[in-house]
């Protein structure tokens, strides 16, 4: 399994790094440098700690560096994030393409072959990210959008970074107690299906919408289109329920009118 190293360069904003953190913890990461923030005690301001949610560990083993230099010690393969190309450096490529080749898959996500240990610079808010800083990179990743409005937020660009990291490397599993605990819906039978187009044909002709004399083709419509929707035991009670609602209706009608 690789290192990840995710790199925030002259941050502005401490609500940013906060949301950083919080990111990189719902992916799996932790290791977060700062090269110059704005603020010296970002990683304590209130604002911070709010908006990383709870991932304060990440915060805590948080290193603030004055130089792009001491952040880079011991990385293998650095990646710069910028939305715009340049026309000198390394090549710019999707997050998703560049790991699909940097992790060689073999029979399994978990033999997944990546660098030792990697990085990801992220730009100030005000300016992005300097090209002198991008030409040390191996590669530009640029996260495709729209093309006449690719602004995107700094947490929310480390956060589609993490995740399409995260992915590459296997991802995780959806544990098993969020899909048991919901029991699988019984399917209603075809008696049960018949039974209750039986019960809307009554209703939709008592309320006048259906006519006995000249039905045309509306309940074999109606047939197909329950079969379609392949309905549940309960979803018939609930179909046969309107259908007495209706029938109800059409009889309180019936009586005011014949009262008038």
């Amino acid at each position: 399994m690789a290192t990840t190293r995710f790199i925030l360069i002259e941050t502005s904003h401490a609500g940013n790094v906060g949301a950083t953190a919080r990111a990189m913890k719902t992916m799996g990461f932790h290791e977060l440098v700062l090269v110059a923030p704005r603020w010296p005690n970002v990683l304590r301001r209130e604002e911070t700690i709010q908006r990383a949610s709870g991932a304060n560990d990440v915060l805590a083993q948080a290193r603030i560096v004055a130089s792009l230099d001491e952040a880079l010690d011991g990385v293998d393969h650095l990646c710069a994030t910028a939305m715009t190309p340049r026309d000198f450096g390394p090549p710019t490529r999707s997050p998703r393409a560049h790991f699909e080749s940097l992790c060689k898959t073999q029979t399994a996500p978990a033999t997944a072959v990546a660098p030792p240990h990697i990085a990801f610079l992220f730009g100030s808010e005000r300016f992005g990210m300097r090209n002198e800083d991008v030409y040390r990179c191996h590669v530009c990743l640029s996260i495709p959008t729209q093309a006449n409005f690719g602004s995107l937020n700094l947490a929310a660009a480390v956060q589609l970074m993490a995740y399409e990291w995260r992915q590459a490397l296997g991802g995780f599993q959806v544990p098993a107690s969020a899909t048991a605990s919901t029991p699988t819906p019984q399917a209603a039978s075809a008696q049960a299906v018949a039974g209750m187009l039986a019960h809307w044909e009554a209703a939709l002709t008592d309320i006048g919408f259906l006519d006995p004399q000249a039905p045309k083709k509306l309940m074999p419509r109606l047939n197909q289109l329950f079969n379609r929707a392949g309905l549940t035991q309960e979803e018939i009670h609930l179909l046969r329920g309107i259908a007495k609602a209706m029938q109800q209706s059409a009889q309180t009608s019936a009586t005011f009118t014949k009262r008038g």
